[in-house]
């Protein structure tokens, strides 16, 4: 089976900051979101590069170092993903994989310059080992410009192949993926399909809750499902969001589900799974906006009250 060199790119305008650093450096209890997280290996996780202070800071103090001129849409910082196929990983040691992760810490130190990364960890708690790097993308002029370090599709796609390139050089049995400018796909992260997989299952949950409501049990079931759809309903909006950025349109995806699962056992090129992956995202997304639908609307709107009262409380406390 094809093990590929992973490369990823996310751009950031600042206030994501927090959020990321809460995750990419595990300083949360518990990750309800994201269940591929097991806390318990949490402790074998390694840092190549360790922030010296919170993100925010990390990222103002390089930018002013700099003397750049921002403007309030500017990218402040670069999320960097960097893995590789789960197989690849498998029987390595904790020696092979540190080294794997370095010599790709190397390749982007020497693309935008090490003095601009402020984190590297490697995370060895989720399923497939992957690093996270973040970098200010300051020119060595001292501007502030994602543009002109990462650049447009073709230029991304040039990263990707220098970075194969680079790393082939230590790991002969890496492949090169195939490139979006072939495929004519936008990469959607995994991150979105964990999301997708944390929501249904919340969903399931408060479907049986709504079917198991009664006239002696009403007043509490209530109470339990409006607890969860207060929760629930800020983060399908956060879905959405986020799948508009790679998606158009879902017309036709449950036909072209159930076309690639029937095809998916003649054919198991990654490219085909890929695609079922897909399929079976923007299927849960139609299933879970039916969901939405299905929700008595007094229920609806006692929730938006509630969370109308909590930002007014939070407005106050301020």
């Amino acid at each position: 089976m094809p093990q590929y060199a992973i490369l990823r790119f996310a751009k950031h305008k600042g206030g994501s900051a927090g959020a990321l650093e809460a995750h990419h450096e595990r300083r949360k209890e518990r990750y309800a979101s994201n269940p591929d997280i097991d806390i318990t290996r949490s402790k074998d996780n390694f840092h190549l590069v360790q922030p010296q202070s919170r993100y925010k800071q990390e990222i103002e103090k390089r930018i002013q170092t700099a003397g750049c001129r921002t403007r309030k849409d500017s990218t402040r910082f670069v999320d960097t993903m960097i893995t590789a196929s789960p197989q690849f990983f498998n029987g390595k040691s904790k020696k092979e994989i540190r080294t794997y992760f370095m010599k790709a810490v190397n390749f982007i130190a020497q693309r935008v310059g090490k003095d601009n990364i402020f984190s590297a960890v490697v995370h060895m708690d989720e399923k497939t080992p992957h690093l996270h790097l973040c970098f200010t993308p300051i020119t060595e002029d001292g501007r502030l410009s994602a543009k002109e370090i990462l650049g447009n599709r073709a230029q991304l796609s040039k990263w990707q192949d220098d970075f194969y390139a680079y790393m082939f050089q230590s790991f002969p049995d890496l492949e090169r993926g195939e490139s979006s400018l072939k495929t004519g796909r936008k990469h959607i992260p995994t991150s979105v399909f964990k999301q997708a997989v944390h929501l249904t299952r919340q969903a399931a949950k408060i479907r049986m809750l709504l079917a198991d409501i009664g006239p002696l049990n009403v007043r509490k079931r209530t109470e339990e499902i409006s607890a969860l759809l207060i929760k629930w309903f800020p983060q399908m909006e956060s879905f959405e969001t986020q799948l508009k950025r790679y998606k158009k349109g879902f017309a036709t995806l449950e036909k072209e589900n159930t076309e690639l699962a029937n095809k998916a056992a003649m054919n198991k090129d990654d490219r085909m799974k890929r695609r079922i992956e897909v399929a079976k995202l923007e299927s849960d997304y139609l299933d879970l906006k039916r969901f939405v639908e299905a929700i008595p609307e007094d229920m609806k709107k006692q929730i938006q009250d509630m969370q109308r009262n909590a930002g007014r409380i939070q407005t106050r406390g301020r």
